[in-house]
């Protein structure tokens, strides 16, 4: 019998990739609501409660309200694609690399992870963990994404008729809520410091941790760095450690890019070993949000982790 999935907030960007993924799969059947009854809450009480799984892909004050219509003794597994419970108790952080599998499968509450931190933390948290890369230095993180990421308004802002905007630098406040989960994710001391910023193409990201090992304490030679990585992510098939001979000599984000659920991870580094730079690239809402949702989801389900995904 398929289990049946419920998509809460199912008509946005990252509602529509996880059906896309989910379509032709016979191991699910999805619930679905028209559009008068997604604004009406018994209706969506009703769907929250009857599916096997729920996803919801909502503003966190909603997702947390749809917490909230969930009986406890529905049975109904969640898994979240908003930042509301990213490092809430109880709740498994949806990572499988770096959590297990094992969790992932095994957990009622899921969080997917943020897109940018999936970025980050895939570098960093396997580096830390290995004390290969001290927990207590001041990193900063330097990102762009594809505008797609910020949901309707940004969406509309880059598209909309006669619209010039090319490059958009944001979280200039240095409070974005991300930074929580970096550092916790990462075992870190201080939050990193975090520039995102946004292009004129509709998905795709590179984040990237500038290190200067030189003036580190406790940092390991990029080239130790580059094999943990390897070594770490050797049995993870959506991850790609690159090595130095594939002479990669620049990073390209399309603006008409197919959508992705993998993650290519680089350690750059001058012949000296001075100076690396860390980079992730992924597709923000693929590994970034709704590849990572399926991908928990298969887990979840005891399904092949790959099935509807594009590695």
């Amino acid at each position: 019998m398929a289990h049946t999935v419920f998509i809460d907030g199912g008509a946005g960007t990252t509602g529509l990739e996880i059906a896309d993924r989910l379509e032709g799969r016979e191991e699910f059947e999805l619930v679905r609501l028209n559009d008068a009854e997604r604004k009406d809450e018994d209706c969506r009480r009703s769907a929250l409660n009857f599916a096997d799984f729920a996803i919801l892909c909502l503003p966190d004050d909603a997702a947390r309200e749809a917490v909230a219509l969930i009986d406890k003794d529905s049975g109904t597994r969640v898994i979240d694609a908003s930042t509301a419970h990213r490092t809430a108790k109880g709740w498994i952080y949806g990572f499988p690399e770096l959590v297990g599998p094992n969790v992932v499968s095994g957990a009622d509450r899921v969080s997917n992870p943020g897109c940018y931190p999936t970025g980050f933390l895939a570098l960093v948290a396997p580096l830390v963990r290995a004390k290969l890369l001290p927990n207590d230095w001041p990193y900063s993180v330097n990102a762009v994404s594809g505008y797609s990421g910020g949901g309707k308004g940004l969406i509309q802002r880059f598209e909309g008729e006669g619209s010039d905007i090319a490059f958009r630098a944001y979280g200039l406040g240095l409070d974005h809520k991300h930074l929580d989960e970096m550092k916790s994710k990462a075992g870190l001391k201080h939050a990193p410091v975090f520039a995102p910023s946004v292009i004129a193409g509709f998905r795709g990201m590179v984040v990237e941790v500038p290190l200067p090992i030189e003036a580190m304490r406790n940092s390991a030679r990029p080239e130790e760095l580059r094999e943990e990585l390897a070594r770490y992510y050797e049995n993870a098939p959506l991850v790609t450690v690159h090595q130095p001979e594939e002479d990669v000599s620049e990073l390209l984000l399309h603006k008409n890019a197919e959508p992705w659920d993998g993650l290519d991870l680089y350690v750059f580094a001058d012949k000296e070993g001075h100076t690396a730079r860390l980079i992730a690239v992924l597709d923000n809402l693929g590994k970034g949000a709704s590849g990572a949702a399926v991908q928990s989801l298969n887990l979840m389900a005891g399904c092949d982790p790959l099935a509807g995904l594009r590695a």
